[in-house]
């Protein structure tokens, strides 16, 4: 009967010329399997998880580009009304201005036709009628022109034989434009043709007819 030696502890086997370190890795890797079967599904996991922010991070910057162009484009649009509201507003401006000089303009006419523009009145004029032509104000209105009620404020009418349509005859008063925009009619007398001038006309070219044709068919 053999007799254990108190305070020793068994030891396990260790081939001779071994150390006792040499038994420890044994025990270490024989756990080494469970740990290396468990760390697949960690990393598939975590790159599951990687995978969904990347897609949120995505989206995000999806909606956020959509915010910036859609502000971009409705800065754009108030930018463009604020620039069309300003010219609005200096047209109507400078249309209220001349349309206030208009009297004068037509005074500085009137004294043209009558000869009584001279000396510095006429120079005072020639600037002031220069003025309001760099302000884009345009005269319009002609004798001979057709008649357009768009343009033209008729004040007199009469009939005359030498005209094919409703005719002006005469300009009472010129009509002003800025660019496409009458400011006032041309004031002017019209001219139609008279009742029947264009029956008697057509009888005559009839008869012309006639007379190169060698007459009416006798029968």
């Amino acid at each position: 009967m053999t007799e254990e030696t108190p305070g020793f502890e068994e030891k396990p086997d260790v081939p001779s010329g071994a150390t006792p370190e040499d038994a420890e890795p044994k025990a270490a890797s024989s756990s080494a399997p469970a740990d290396g079967a468990a760390a697949p599904a960690g990393d598939a996991n975590q790159t599951a998880g990687l995978v969904a922010q990347l897609d949120q991070v995505r989206t995000a910057l999806g909606e956020r580009t959509a915010d910036l162009q859609r502000l971009q484009a409705e800065y754009q649009n108030y930018r463009r009304r604020v620039e069309r509201d300003r010219i609005a507003v200096k047209e109507i401006a400078v249309a209220n201005l001349l349309t206030e000089l208009l009297p004068v303009l037509d005074d500085i006419g009137r004294a043209r036709e009558h000869g009584e523009f001279v000396g510095g009145f006429k120079s005072v004029g020639e600037s002031l009628e220069t003025v309001a032509a760099k302000m884009g104000l345009q005269q319009f209105g002609k004798e001979g022109e057709p008649f357009d009620p768009t343009i033209h404020e008729a004040l007199m009418h009469s009939y005359a034989p030498d005209v094919t349509e409703t005719t002006c005859v005469a300009i009472l008063q010129p009509g002003y434009r800025i660019g496409e925009r009458t400011i006032r009619p041309a004031r002017v007398a019209v001219a139609e043709p008279q009742p029947g001038a264009q029956a008697a006309k057509g009888d005559e070219a009839e008869a012309g007819d006639d007379k190169e044709s060698g007459g009416p068919d006798e029968g």
